[in-house]
């Protein structure tokens, strides 16, 4: 089936922008039945942990090399640094 498949009137909403109408008659996930919200196994639910704040910050270029080798999960390795820190003192 190629990319360019040709639409149908169903997908015309798809093309517009939504009007206030629309945004009115939108229900919530909890509002549809449980069919279709079992349709969508992945959906996030609520955190389990406390929230995070992002920030920007400059690092040495040593330091991002340094955590940033240890893999994936750096930018939690230099929370949890940060976090030891703040307890010795």
């Amino acid at each position: 089936m190629s990319d360019k498949t040709p639409k149908t009137d169903k997908d015309a909403w798809a093309d517009r922008e939504w009007s206030q109408a629309d945004f009115d008659r939108a229900q919530s996930p909890e509002a549809l039945p449980g069919a279709v919200r079992d349709a969508f196994p992945r959906t996030r639910g609520p955190q389990k942990t406390p929230t995070k704040v992002p920030v920007s910050i400059r690092l040495s270029a040593d330091v991002v090399a340094h955590f940033k080798a240890g893999g994936p999960g750096w930018q939690r390795r230099i929370d949890e640094t940060l976090k030891k820190v703040i307890a010795e003192q």
